[in-house]
């Protein structure tokens, strides 16, 4: 089971600056939506590099037309058959598909409503999302998806437009600012499967399907789902973490807390803070293994780190500003 530290008042978390996320602060991440990509065209550096790059189909190209050739034209465009019988030289002209859907699929769960240095996780979730809805939009293709919490799963409809992408974010901003520390509702472990049961619907075919997510809930039958997904589509698996949950910080007596249960540990005890961090990279290697099972990319952030700066790092040019 998976419980959330709450650190005694005064400590580090509620000296946050970034509780909640607010449309403003997603729609300035406009600006820094560049040095990456989805795209099989990746830098060495790139995490979608190598054995991923295969999997993600990118662009398609539709025939336009057959016209006489042009100097310059590309000779491996040539319509020999055409050529052939008209005796002049012809290509065929492909124009780029502009119009793929992307779905985003955003965890805003009560486990999501933790942090302990830049941001909760909720945040940084919303931050990741919106970095992909912009670029998605600059890319011309459609974004929709799907922003669910503990009772709740809207389904926005994929179109290419700046409206839908800040209703999206208006969406995503709504469950964000409803999550508070004082609900004590249990958290649905089932309900990031019941979002991929939802996406394996909707998502027919060649759609890129980004899910963001700590991936609390997460089972063989999570891996069956994206496996589902990623054999029409393409998968790219986004899991959000504090460091808090890798290494248990020596605070003394502290209060953790999963919806309604509440418990105090000594967090002194080297041995529970070795247990901690222990069970922790247990878990991200499962996730890892999984995602390989599945072949789908499983790209870690960081809360505690700049989110535009770690998916340039990852997925793109990382020295870019």
């Amino acid at each position: 089971m998976k419980f959330n530290f709450l650190p005694p008042k005064g400590g580090r978390v509620e000296r946050s600056h970034k509780v909640h996320a607010t449309l403003d602060s997603l729609s300035r991440l406009q600006a820094r939506a560049s040095g990456f990509s989805f795209l099989p065209q990746q830098p060495l550096n790139s995490l979608l590099a190598g054995r991923h790059a295969s999997r993600l189909r990118g662009r398609g190209l539709n025939f336009d037309e057959i016209r006489h050739y042009l100097p310059g034209d590309d000779v491996r465009c040539m319509d020999w058959k055409v050529t052939a019988r008209m005796r002049k030289p012809h290509v065929r002209v492909y124009t780029e598909e502009r119009d793929r859907s992307v779905l985003l699929i955003v965890d805003q769960r009560r486990t999501m409503f933790f942090g302990s240095r830049r941001c909760m996780k909720s945040v940084a979730a919303a931050e990741v999302a919106a970095l992909a809805a912009w670029k998605v939009l600059d890319s011309g293709d459609r974004l929709g998806g799907l922003v669910f919490n503990d009772e709740r799963m809207d389904w926005i409809a994929p179109h290419g437009s700046r409206q839908r992408v800040m209703h999206f974010l208006g969406r995503l901003v709504e469950l964000n600012q409803a999550l508070s520390i004082d609900v004590t509702q249990e958290t649905n472990a089932e309900q990031l499967d019941e979002a991929l049961k939802r996406i394996s619907q909707l998502a027919k075919h060649d759609c890129l399907v980004i899910v963001v997510t700590d991936g609390f809930g997460v089972s063989e039958e999570t891996v069956r789902l994206a496996a589902r997904i990623q054999q029409r589509n393409d998968l790219i698996w986004i899991r959000i973490f504090d460091q808090f949950e890798s290494e248990l910080p020596n605070v003394g007596r502290a209060n953790f807390s999963l919806g309604p249960t509440r418990m105090t540990v000594d967090t002194s005890t080297a041995r529970l803070r070795e247990r901690f961090g222990a069970q922790f990279e247990e878990q991200m290697a499962w996730a890892r293994n999984s995602a390989l099972r599945a072949e789908v990319p499983h790209i870690p952030i960081d809360a505690g780190k700049d989110v535009a700066w770690q998916i340039r790092r990852l997925l793109g040019q990382g020295g870019l500003q």
